[in-house]
């Protein structure tokens, strides 16, 4: 059994990483496939906002914040949604609020509106949440996260951490002062930093930015707590990492910074998929033919069995690097003619990726 079977066989939680244009959208899709085939309820969820997850799928009608369930032929279930930032904080802010009217406060705040809907930053926590909730929630047995393709993808990754940090920085604390003597420090002392915010998010920032952070009191325990739990999510024995390639040397290039990103956060890759990988034909015959048609032949096969040398070596040093298991560790993917628009195009990808000798 080669790691990435074992890791949709037992994993509970599947995160797809690489850079932009090697088919890591349509990997992710095929893994929640496969999951499905074995009898597991799998959920794909892109935090990407474009939506090549729906395209992949085929879901004519785009995807949502909220689950929903493809009509394919499995044991299991294979369910997909597109991360709402806004929507997954207001979530938050309703479990944790003490009552409905103080819920309601926030989520009516100017300050919060912008924040929920703006800040990067933001984005990446509430991806770090929406993963957790969804392996808590009872419908799935494993969740299959579909990074964007940039350089940042993996900041979701550090986002637990940095809001727990925030929740114990004394600007915060500061902010949370209820008293006319603490406004008067953050007047002096905080006032700048919200006009800095307020240039990007425009209007009256402070006097909302005050009411919001009072009417957040007592919350900041829940949040600390989710962050902590979805912090140790991400290092459990029960996620693992799949690094999608293609050959090109940018691309190899692109994979190397992702696999050292997860270092320097103490993960590591399960399995390296290389995808849109020259296919081989075996071994070139000892002698070119003379006819020119036949020899056209020839030719066309050496330059095929050339490529596809040339890109196992291109990816050496990357699997040296990554320390992965010579036979199961990487899966490659060849060429197909056409892009994966529909479930049986994904199936075919599934296939190949599953179950290469019978394709």
């Amino acid at each position: 059994m080669t790691a990435l079977a074992d890791s949709v066989a037992t994993a509970e939680v599947l995160v797809c990483c690489g850079t932009g244009g090697v088919g890591k959208t349509t990997t992710a899709a095929a893994l929640g496939l496969e999951a499905a085939r074995r009898g597991r309820r799998a959920v794909v969820v892109t935090i990407d906002p474009a939506k090549r997850l729906a395209d992949a799928l085929g879901v004519p009608g785009g995807l949502g914040n909220d689950p929903v369930r493809l009509p394919i032929e499995a044991d299991g279930e294979l369910w997909a949604l597109m991360l709402d930032s806004a929507s997954t904080f207001d979530g938050l802010v309703t479990r944790y609020a003490s009552s409905p009217q103080q819920a309601e406060r926030i989520l009516g705040n100017a300050f919060y509106r912008n924040v929920a809907g703006s800040f990067s930053g933001t984005q990446d926590y509430m991806a770090a949440e929406r993963l957790h909730a969804l392996h808590l929630d009872d419908r799935f047995d494993v969740v299959i996260v579909d990074t964007p393709p940039t350089r940042n993808a993996l900041d979701f990754l550090d986002a637990p951490g940095v809001i727990a940090r925030f929740l114990d920085h004394p600007l915060f604390k500061l902010l949370m002062l209820p008293t006319r003597r603490g406004l008067r420090v953050l007047n002096l002392a905080a006032q700048p930093i919200l006009r800095s915010i307020g240039k990007v998010v425009g209007g009256d920032v402070l006097a909302d930015a005050i009411a919001f952070f009072q009417a957040f009191d007592g919350m900041e325990t829940g949040f600390r707590r989710r962050a902590d739990d979805v912090l140790a999510l991400l290092r459990s024995d029960v996620t693992r990492f799949v690094l999608v390639a293609s050959p090109r040397g940018d691309t190899i290039e692109e994979a190397a910074f992702f696999a050292a990103r997860l270092r320097s956060a103490n993960l590591a890759v399960t399995t390296l998929v290389v995808n849109r990988a020259t296919p081989t034909f075996g071994e070139l015959p000892a002698q070119r033919p003379r006819r020119p048609d036949r020899a056209a032949l020839y030719d066309n096969l050496a330059d095929l069995v050339a490529a596809a040398a040339a890109e196992r070596h291109n990816l050496t040093g990357l699997l040296e690097d990554l320390a992965l298991d010579p036979v199961g560790g990487s899966v490659w993917v060849p060429l197909l003619p056409t892009d994966v628009h529909d479930l049986d195009g994904l199936a075919m990808i599934r296939s190949l990726l599953f179950d290469p000798s019978p394709v």
